[in-house]
Parts: C-alpha cells; sequence; structure tokens
C-alpha cells in the first residue's frame, strides 16, 4: 500500500467532526427501540415495507438480473476449488452449488483430492436433512475424535445464527448415533477428552450466562452421565472455554482453560487430568494480553498482544507442557518469533509436529515453519508466491502436510500443498479467472492522517483510467479487533465492478493488525477518532492524486465497518456519494446491551460508564445524525438471524433517516446470519442489490 500530494497536506490533517454532548439513556430518548425486539409483528412489517420498498428501487433496474445471473454463476460454479480439511487420512470438504443450496458435507482421499474430479463420498446432505427434519439446516463445522476421527460432533445452526446445535455423527455408516451426544441450541464449544467424554462451555443453567450472552462455566460430559463442573468464570466476563491439548494418538495431555476476562484479556488455567476431575486448575504466568495459540511437540504456543519480560508485543513464545504440570510459575518461556515493526503475524497452527506462522511483511504474505530441537525454535521460510497474500486453510495432524491459499487482487486464488519438515510447496489447483483482469493494475499508496501517521492503501484500477477524478470507486474499510485486510481475490467485484471500468481500494487504517498489536492498539476506545480521520484521509488521498472525486466516491463496510461508515457518513458527507452498510453496528451508546455487543467493551468502551459515554457520543451516528444537513443516499442492509451484531442497529438508524427525512434504502435477509452467506442463491442477489445501487449513484 505504498506519497502525499503537498496541496492536500493540510487539509488531510485537519479532521472534521462535530462533538456531540452525550444523550440521556436511550431507552428514555429513544423512539425507535421498539425495533429492538426482532420477531415482533410490528418490527417485522416495518422490515417487511422496507424490502418492497428497496427491492422495487434496486431489482427493477435493468441491470439487476445482469448483476445477479454473474454474481450466481461464480457462488454456484462447479469449477469452485473445494477448500479442503484433513480428516482421517483423506479429505473433507462442504460444498455448495446451485442443486445443494444447503450444502453436502464429502470426503475423499489425499490420492485423489487434486484430480480435476475427485471421488467424493456424501457424509452427510443438509439440504435433505432440512427438508426432512422442517429446518433451515447451515453447516458449522465438525469435531472429530482423534486419533480416527470417524466419530464426530457436527455443529448445525437453524438460520445461520452463531448460536449451534450439536449431535454426534458416525462417518463411516453416515448417520447421526442412534443415543449418541445431542446439545439443544445455544452458542456453546464442545471438545472431544476420549471416545466416552467431552468437555465444554454452554448455558448449562437457563439465565448462566455473561452479560455478553456465553457460557462462563466449563464442565466435564460422560455418556450418559451429569456433568461435573471443572471451572466456572465470572458473569462479567465475556465467556470461558476450553481447549484439549492433544498428545500422541490423540490422547488429551491437559485441558487449557481460557476466562476471556475482556475480549482482549484472557487469564489461562491448566487442568492436567480432566477425566479424573481431580485438581483445581492452576493459573498460567502470562499477562492478561496473551492468545493461546496451539500445542506442539510437547510445547503449547501462545502469542502475546503486549510487551512482556523482554518479548515486544506481536511476539510468539511457548512453554513446555512438563515444566507448566510440574510448576507454572517457575516454568520459562521460548522465544519462537519476534515481528518486526512492519510485519504482523496472522495465524499459528500445528502439523504432526511443526508449527506454521502465516505473517504479513508490509501488508503482503509469506508463511514459515518451526522445528523445536533442543529448546531452540528453529525457522524456515516455505517457497509460496510472493508479492501475495497467503492463508493457511488446514494442518494435517497425521504428517506435515499444510494447505495453503495464495492471491491478490487481480490473481485468482491458488492452492498450495506443503510439507513443513521437508521446506516444500508445489501448486495443486488454481481457481479459473472469473473476470478480464488484463485491462487493470494494481498500486500501493500511503496517506497522512491528523496526526501524521501514514496509513497504507491498495488501489485497483483501470491501467487506462484517466487522472480527471472522474472514475467510480469503491472504497472498503474495516479498523477494528487486529483484523488485518491485505490484498484479496474477490471475484464478484471484478466481474461486475471492475470490468465495467470502476476502481476498487482497501483502506488499511489502523485499528487492524496490518502491523501488529501496535497498529490495533492506537484506535482503541477514547482514541477511536483516528480510525476515521485514517479513512477520511485516504479518500482525499486519492482526490489529491485525481483517482476519483466525491462524485464518484463509494465507501463499503460490514460488522465494525459498519461504525466506519456510518461516522464517515456523518462526520463527513461531503466525501463520497454512496455509502454500504451491511450488518453493522452503529447505536455505540447502547451497543453493549444488544446480543455479543458486551464483548466488545474492551475495543469501543462502556457507555455506562459516564467517562467512556462522553468520548462515544462524540462519534456514535446514530446519535449524531442532524436534520436539515445534506447526506448522501445510503444503503442500509443486515440479516433478521444475526445474535452477533444486533438488527436493531441498522433497522434504528434507517428508521431515524426517515424520521428526518434523509434518503436511504433498507434491506434485511431473513436468515444467513452475520456471514450473510449461508445460501449461494441469496448470496448472489444480495451482491446484486448492492452493485445496483452503487452503479446507481457513482456510474450513473
Amino acid at each position: 500500500m505504498k506519497a502525499l500530494l503537498c496541496a492536500l497536506a493540510a487539509l488531510a490533517l485537519a479532521p472534521s467532526f462535530a462533538h456531540a454532548q452525550a444523550p440521556k439513556a436511550a431507552g428514555a430518548t429513544d423512539p425507535f427501540q421498539w425495533l429492538e425486539d426482532i420477531d415482533a409483528p410490528r418490527s417485522m412489517a416495518w422490515v417487511a415495507g422496507q424490502n418492497a420498498r428497496a427491492a422495487k428501487r434496486l431489482e427493477a433496474d435493468p441491470r439487476y438480473a445482469k448483476f445477479h445471473a454473474e454474481g450466481r454463476a461464480i457462488f454456484t460454479a462447479e469449477d469452485r476449488i473445494p477448500t479442503p480439511h484433513f480428516r482421517a487420512g483423506g479429505i473433507d470438504n462442504f460444498w455448495q452449488d446451485a442443486a445443494h443450496v444447503h450444502g453436502v458435507w464429502r470426503h475423499t482421499s489425499l490420492a485423489a483430492y487434486p484430480s480435476a474430479s475427485p471421488d467424493w463420498d456424501i457424509l452427510l446432505d443438509l439440504d435433505a436433512l432440512s427438508k426432512t427434519e422442517g429446518k433451515n439446516w447451515i453447516w458449522k463445522g465438525a469435531t472429530c475424535l482423534k486419533p480416527g476421527q470417524t466419530l464426530c460432533l457436527v455443529h448445525l445452526s437453524d438460520g445461520g445464527s452463531d448460536a449451534i446445535e450439536e449431535r454426534e455423527f458416525d462417518t463411516t455408516t453416515r448417520t447421526f448415533v442412534t443415543g449418541g451426544f445431542h446439545f439443544a441450541n445455544g452458542k456453546q464449544n464442545f471438545s472431544w477428552l476420549d471416545r466416552d467424554h467431552l468437555i465444554a462451555d454452554r448455558e448449562w443453567t437457563p439465565g448462566e450466562v455473561t452479560k455478553s450472552g456465553y457460557g462462563y462455566v466449563v464442565k466435564t460430559l460422560a455418556r450418559g452421565g451429569a456433568p461435573v463442573e471443572v471451572f466456572r468464570g465470572q458473569p462479567s466476563d465475556v465467556s470461558a472455554s476450553p481447549s484439549v491439548l492433544y498428545g500422541d494418538a490423540g490422547h488429551a495431555d491437559a485441558v487449557l482453560i481460557r476466562r476471556g476476562v475482556t475480549f482482549f484479556e484472557s487469564e489461562f488455567s491448566l487442568l492436567t487430568d480432566p477425566l479424573s476431575g481431580k485438581g483445581a486448575p492452576a493459573r498460567l504466568p502470562l499477562p492478561l494480553k496473551a492468545q493461546f495459540e496451539t500445542y506442539v511437540d510437547g510445547q503449547v504456543v501462545f502469542s502475546l498482544k503486549t510487551a512482556w519480560k523482554g518479548y515486544g508485543a506481536g511476539a510468539v513464545i511457548s512453554f513446555d507442557l512438563a515444566d507448566l504440570k510440574r510448576d507454572p510459575g517457575a516454568a520459562k518461556p521460548q522465544l519462537v518469533f519476534q515481528p518486526g515493526p512492519r510485519d504482523a503475524v496472522q495465524t499459528v497452527d500445528s502439523s504432526k509436529d511443526r508449527l506454521i506462522v502465516t505473517l504479513l511483511e508490509d501488508v503482503k504474505g509469506a508463511a514459515d515453519t518451526y522445528d523445536h530441537k533442543a529448546g531452540v525454535w528453529l525457522g524456515h521460510r516455505l517457497p509460496l508466491p510472493k508479492d501475495a497474500n497467503i492463508n493457511e486453510v488446514d494442518a494435517s495432524e497425521d504428517d506435515n502436510q499444510v494447505v495453503f491459499t495464495a492471491e491478490g487482487f487481480l490473481d485468482p486464488t491458488s492452492l498450495w500443498l506443503a510439507d513443513a519438515a521437508a521446506f516444500t510447496a508445489a501448486k495443486v489447483k488454481t481457481l479459473p479467472a472469473r473476470f478480464d483482469a488484463s485491462k487493470d493494475l494494481v498500486e500501493q499508496f500511503w496517506a497522512t492522517s491528523s496526526d501524521g501517521v501514514k496509513i497504507p492503501y491498495f488501489v485497483v484500477r483501470p491501467k487506462t483510467m484517466k487522472a480527471d477524478g472522474s472514475t467510480p470507486t469503491l472504497m472498503y474499510g474495516y479498523g477494528g479487533f487486529e483484523v488485518a485486510k491485505p490484498p484479496v481475490y474477490i471475484p464478484e467485484m471484478g466481474k461486475i465492478w471492475l470490468e465495467r471500468g470502476a476502481a476498487y481500494v482497501i483502506a488499511n487504517i489502523r485499528g487492524g493488525g496490518e502491523f501488529g498489536p501496535a497498529w490495533h492498539d492506537a484506535v482503541l476506545r477514547d482514541k477511536r477518532q483516528l480510525a476515521f480521520d485514517d479513512f477520511a484521509a485516504v479518500a482525499r488521498d486519492m482526490f489529491a492524486r485525481k483517482i476519483t472525486s466525491p462524485r464518484r466516491l463509494g465507501i463499503y463496510g460490514r460488522s465494525n465497518g459498519g461504525v466506519l461508515t456510518t461516522v464517515s457518513m456523518t462526520q463527513h458527507p461531503d466525501l463520497w456519494n454512496a455509502i454500504v452498510i451491511e450488518s453493522p453496528l452503529i447505536d455505540m451508546l447502547r451497543y453493549n446491551h444488544l446480543s455479543a455487543g458486551a464483548s466488545w467493551v474492551a475495543e469501543y468502551g462502556d457507555p455506562d460508564v459516564p467517562a467512556d459515554r462522553e468520548f462515544i457520543a462524540r462519534y456514535s451516528a446514530y446519535q449524531n445524525l442532524k436534520p436539515g444537513v445534506k447526506y448522501p443516499e445510503v444503503y442500509i442492509t443486515t440479516n433478521t438471524r444475526d445474535d452477533r451484531v444486533h438488527p436493531g442497529h441498522p433497522r434504528k438508524y434507517a428508521a431515524m433517516l426517515e424520521q428526518m427525512g434523509i434518503p436511504y434504502l433498507y434491506y434485511e435477509q431473513t436468515f444467513g446470519g452475520h456471514a450473510n452467506d449461508a445460501d449461494p442463491e441469496l448470496n448472489a442477489r444480495r451482491w446484486a442489490r448492492h452493485y445496483v445501487y452503487l452503479a446507481q449513484k457513482l456510474m450513473d
């Protein structure tokens, strides 16, 4: 993402936002709080009216049918790369297409998988199951008993919400186990201890959840027996959850229990003998800002989100499990990897006896493998494509095979099979090009934010673009929770947007993880305004370069990106002509009382605390809308079954816009959850509506 024009420097450095006074309690002044009642007849009648209005405007546009057909062809294409997951000596895949809208869980051999048409064995057909049971089952994965991995706990969501139902499934007979483990719908996590024992966190007793809606009590369960409590957190926590440390032949060497004190702060305790129930969990000597990553070769691996004992923030360290069992306080950490100032660790995983670290270097991907020898970690770089975004897909615990993807804005996703012990990698599959990328190029620039910090951003644009600000441009931003946004191959964006001569931008604003924990920490809580300033600075930098102009610039954000886009709308209505807000957080003075919102107080602050409420109120878009201001017409969309970010946020924002006479469009899909992509057909319609709106605002 890589110099700013001097003519615009002063403008880029000047934040322009209104400092609102903190309003009274939302419940006392909010005229639209009734829309938080998700399934109430009045709420759903309002949704139906909004959907009809938006569909009439967007789906009646002549471009809608074309955009829908192009999206549908992409989402249901038979020549997509089937995402591989190692299991039972072969490869699993979950597949959706036009004939399998809910999808099928299927299996093939390692030898067959690289072929163009592997012989797939269908294990579970979710379309058939949904029809038989009268449910709308959405796949959420499976957890299988080691070492054979033929008995699995299948995670099913009715409608796509985060809450799941757990059922024991036998992959050899392809049936649910009669009288087997079965747990009703809830936000829960289960792991195997052995064939007849599980360990889990869930809502064991009605109402026994944290303010965020997650379980804080961990129990073991024997087949046919009563649960036995092994750990109890606090109702004020975010959650408590166990991770089983599996050793040779899938043996449960110990259980690591994470007590989520806040979203970013955790206490870790070691349960050394979970089956006997003897001995209390022993607290591990770690800072609160540490994250458990994996267990391999007797080493318990963590990443640090803060400097600690001479290790810098972002470092990956390990402890010997035997040392932790003997005396946690005396155990000595070992350094695996210390990232530099322009590096960021993305994922840490393990194969049979190797550690795999994927990272970003100047927002470009790489992957290293580490071997633990004589108390030292020895690292090697894997030969994967350079100047590409590298993601680990899965690692085999039976050997040291690891699957990665490599992609770029204009480079179709390719699948690579690596050997973490031999330091080799080979391409095994490539996604066919979904759009003509020959007419485009990628550039990286840096904008200067309000405090002088350089903010990187990527631009994907036509090679023949006129430098006169006339190019329709869509800018994406997120800026939160240390989530990095490197280059990605987005087929529907390329086909529907780039092929029509438009440009696409990713702004790597602070709050993300592009440069490690410090890049995220720079905008936490009372410093959040800097993330919004970063985003505006990128827009102004593009105007100075004449890439685009306010008339032709649109922005898109979802989830936490909804905070970004709505604040950008209220603080800088003159910088953009289109705003897509999807599955968003918006009412930041009430977010902690909606769905999982209480989880995120460490990110944004607590609006129930007066000092925090004061700085949140300065930017919260729901409270900062002003009648008489000329805002761009916005398109707001969400999902009724989103139990992570409450649909009340976008509903209330739309209602407030309507009351103030501010133009907007609102559409709410009735199932699919926070991911909003459970059904390929509905996903095609979703993106068709998005791009019709963007074309109307930026191309017409």
